[in-house]
């Protein structure tokens, strides 16, 4: 999603909010159209962080799948504002999807694992291989590598797939996120309650 929006925004990001931040910032010096996206761009996020909590929330135990779906809808919601507008609406909504992602996996009410900013995990891959090297953890790193190898190939699908569909190569994601959220219900489904 990250590589299509950046594409279709010409440079701005819909789930890397660092890189916005500088982009708005330095659009604050003479280039008020970039800085006004991307501060929109982050509010879309943090409004979809915010609407992914609440959802998660009440949907107790069937939190991944609830969120998952909604996620997909959101994207469905984005690829149809691209394709019949073009309007940069559907960029926030794109934003607002990928901070609606990030809920996913929140554990009394704290993300467990950010599914689409790397910072911290290559930070803790650094350390799991400092450690690594001093004899403790040999394999504690492995698992942040595999989150940043899973973001990088996705950001190549992403590209690629945009480069043949344009904008169209976003209903591929809302469809994946459709059977993601259909393979979390089975999951709740099949999990024990002290489990899921």
């Amino acid at each position: 999603m990250d590589a299509a929006g950046f594409l279709l925004s010409g440079g701005y990001f819909v789930s890397f909010m660092s890189g916005n931040s500088t982009r708005a910032a330095v659009g604050l010096v003479g280039q008020a159209p970039a800085a006004a996206l991307g501060f929109g761009l982050i509010a879309a996020f943090v409004a979809g962080v915010t609407a992914g909590a609440l959802i998660g929330r009440r949907a107790g135990r069937r939190r991944p799948t609830v969120i998952l779906a909604f996620v997909a809808m959101a994207l469905a919601a984005a690829a149809a504002v691209l394709a019949l507008t073009g309007a940069p609406w559907g960029l926030l909504l794109l934003a607002f999807a990928m901070g609606a992602e990030n809920t996913v996996f929140a554990e009394d009410g704290e993300v467990r694992i950010g599914l689409t900013y790397m910072t911290g995990a290559l930070v803790k891959l650094g350390k799991g291989l400092a450690a690594a090297l001093h004899g403790r953890g040999p394999d504690a790193w492995a698992p942040y590598l595999v989150l940043w190898l899973g973001l990088a190939l996705g950001a190549v699908a992403g590209a690629a797939a945009f480069a043949r569909l344009g904008a169209g190569a976003l209903w591929i994601a809302a469809g994946l996120m459709a059977l993601f959220a259909l393979a979390a219900t089975n999951r709740t489904l099949t999990a024990p309650l002290d489990e899921a």
